[in-house]
């Protein structure tokens, strides 16, 4: 596979196989939070999260209520996303080749 991209290709994912293994499962979400809707997503919760933060004094220190975070991908079969190729996730993608369909986009 990384014979056939370049780095800086962009490049189209689609999930065809749902993976039985939870550290399959994980890959393919940590590939979809490539999409730079998916960046641009995560980028504004995390502000709006910062901005709504719950400080409050406990024992004379400040105390923070951490929010949990949203999940903006899901692995469901069908799935598509668009991301930038480079060798980092070269590795990723070879590993889930068996659930992911990648072709330029």
């Amino acid at each position: 596979m990384s014979d056939t991209f370049k780095p800086g290709q962009t490049i189209r994912c689609t999930i065809t196989k749902l993976p039985k293994a939870a550290a399959d499962r994980k890959t393919i979400e940590r590939l979809m939070r490539r999409d730079p809707q998916v960046i641009r997503g995560l980028r504004r919760s995390a502000r709006v999260r910062a901005a709504t933060t719950v400080t409050y004094n406990r024992g004379n220190r400040d105390w923070v209520q951490r929010q949990k975070v949203g999940k903006i991908v899901r692995v469901v079969k069908g799935n598509s996303w668009t991301c930038v190729f480079d060798l980092n996730a070269a590795h990723d993608f070879k590993a889930v080749a068996d659930f992911v369909k990648v072709e330029a986009a």
